[in-house]
């Protein structure tokens, strides 16, 4: 059994039918196992993605950005170690993916076990840099803080922002988010899983609603009606109607989704009331 911390007092218990992993790497305590949702992925005990879900997850984390670009040709993901959004990237139209990760040993179990995502050859490929998608093992705080690449999509996916302290906390920071602005393309987007929409798991996603709103000109926010996820995505320059725009766009994406449609989009596009007054 796996016991999945999810706010004071509060803790989800996973029925685990087998384990195929159970290693800590140089960063986390990481298992793969098979659950009532098929091949499911923990980071620290947390729940990251499963064979049932994972779907839903990564479409509503990559599918409003792919969206509310103006173009979809240069992409960089942060962590996201399974590297689905990096294949929905492609599968738009990006001609370069840069996948930086800072745990190479995840990405590859992820890659050996995991029925979605890179499949071994794959990844193999992306680490020589053949192909679209470039696979790099590094701290990805540093390379936003010193790259001179430009990109059309900037997407942020990291277990959530702790309490205590933690190594990834500074990539949900106000300052790395105003790094992330700086490498935008005109038109270019920053996505950043935000957190949780329940008003007792709610903390990161507040307080990302208000270092968005803080950072970008525009800010979109997707709450995910069959998960419980939330995705903020920002623009530096002011856009009317962000939701609009992504409706308008929406059929011709070179990547057509299985989990959003428009209604979908419209009616996941306001965020929960203690988050949206918290501005106040």
């Amino acid at each position: 059994m796996i016991r999945e911390p999810l706010a004071a007092g509060m803790t989800r218990h996973w029925d685990v039918e087998e384990v195929v992993v159970d290693t800590r790497t140089e960063f986390q305590h990481l298992v793969i196992a098979r659950t009532a949702q098929g091949l499911s992925l923990f980071c620290d005990d947390d729940r990251q993605s499963t064979e049932f879900s994972q779907l839903t997850y990564h479409e509503a984390l990559m599918v409003p950005a792919l969206l509310l670009a103006d173009r979809v040709d240069r992409v960089l993901v942060i962590g996201s170690s399974e590297g689905v959004v990096c294949q929905m990237a492609v599968a738009a139209g990006a001609s370069v993916v840069d996948h930086i990760d800072i745990d190479a040993q995840a990405v590859r179990l992820c890659a050996e076990h995991l029925p979605y995502g890179y499949t071994l050859d794959e990844l193999a490929l992306a680490e020589k840099g053949e192909g679209p998608i470039h696979v790099r093992y590094i701290d990805g705080y540093e390379y936003i803080r010193t790259t001179s690449e430009r990109y059309d999509i900037v997407l942020v996916d990291l277990p959530d922002e702790r309490e205590e302290e933690a190594q990834h906390n500074r990539l949900y920071g106000a300052e790395f988010l105003a790094m992330c602005k700086g490498l935008l393309t005109p038109g270019g987007v920053v996505v950043s899983q935000a957190g949780c929409q329940t008003m007792w798991r709610n903390t990161t996603l507040t307080r990302m609603w208000q270092r968005f709103n803080e950072v970008f000109g525009t800010v979109a926010y997707y709450g995910s009606d069959e998960h419980e996820w939330a995705y903020l995505f920002g623009r530096a320059d002011e856009v009317a109607d962000p939701t609009a725009l992504m409706v308008e766009r929406l059929a011709e994406c070179g990547y057509q989704p299985e989990t959003i449609d428009d209604l979908a989009l419209v009616g996941n596009s306001i965020p929960p009331y203690l988050v949206r007054h918290s501005l106040a």
